[in-house]
């Protein structure tokens, strides 16, 4: 079955937000509506919807006028076994000892390797974006110069990957949040996935905003794989519940974000360890004073 998108983009978050809503009210009704920002430092928001039956272009075109955003393209869509499609293009990926894979690619995992398996129908946080893989990748460093986590918190879990491989490799408590109820029963299951139970709890929180990430800490390595906006919103938070010497493990920045965040966690009392640059992306490794 075909099916169609619509997208558009639109100067600044209020409007965005607003032309989201409008869309919600179209007919034929779009079955979702997603609102992003484009993290380019341009203030731009993508506003896009999806929908079974061909969208009305002149009410699309009536919105896009009313709302001053560019004209909607809109797309049809074929009918696509899409995980099918992203089994065949995700490969494994190695970042230092560790091993993410899917369960078609079981064969492959090495014998002298930490293993993280990660369906490929949950393609965020699998290890092939920028971002995670350079987060795994600072985790593998740091314990290779001998840090072991005693308390460890991914904050904004996604699937859980970065939380379970820091249970992989050390005996400590290992908590991971999301603001996204779905993404926490996404991690439940992926810890569940990897003979993780009872090493890693998942928690659904805003921030710290949850008495179990309130009981645990403070931490002595939290990672955080989000974006520019909630990292440094959340800078304060991140800084009053690491304990001394400390580290955090900061990315899902694009690398011309990379030195403002540097500078907002060195006034918190973080400073940089390790810049690792994949691509586009930055991962940040900071120690907070001791």
């Amino acid at each position: 079955m075909t099916t169609f998108s619509a997208l558009t983009t639109v100067l600044g978050k209020e409007g965005a937000d607003r032309l989201g809503e409008a869309m919600e009210r179209l007919t034929p009704e779009p079955t979702g509506v997603g609102v992003f920002e484009v993290e380019d430092g341009s203030g731009l928001w993508e506003v896009g919807g999806y929908f079974i039956d061909a969208p009305d272009i002149g009410g699309l075109d009536l919105l896009a006028a009313a709302f001053s955003a560019k004209p909607f393209v809109v797309s049809e869509i074929p009918e696509t076994d899409w995980v099918a499609h992203v089994r065949r293009e995700l490969a494994p990926v190695e970042a230092g000892r560790f091993f993410v894979y899917g369960s078609h690619d079981s064969d492959q995992v090495p014998e002298e390797c930490e293993p993280l398996l990660i369906e490929a129908a949950m393609a965020f946080g699998t290890g092939h974006h920028g971002t995670t893989l350079g987060c795994l990748r600072a985790l593998d460093r740091l314990a290779n110069e001998g840090f072991a986590g005693k308390s460890v918190a991914d904050i904004g879990c996604g699937t859980a990957v970065l939380a379970m491989g820091a249970a992989r490799i050390w005996t400590g408590d290992v908590i991971a949040s999301d603001i996204d109820e779905v993404a926490v029963d996404v991690a439940r299951v992926n810890v569940s996935a990897n003979k993780l139970e009872g090493r890693v709890r998942c928690v659904e929180a805003a921030g710290f905003d949850n008495p179990e990430l309130s009981a645990a800490g403070p931490f002595d390595l939290i990672f955080a794989n989000i974006l520019k906006g909630p990292l440094i919103m959340l800078a304060p938070e991140m800084c009053a519940n690491l304990e001394r010497d400390g580290y955090l493990i900061l990315s899902g920045l694009l690398n011309e974000q990379a030195d403002e965040i540097i500078d907002v966690y060195a006034r918190s009392g973080a400073n940089l360890v390790h810049h690792e640059v994949i691509g586009e992306w930055s991962s940040l490794t900071l120690r907070k004073d001791g």
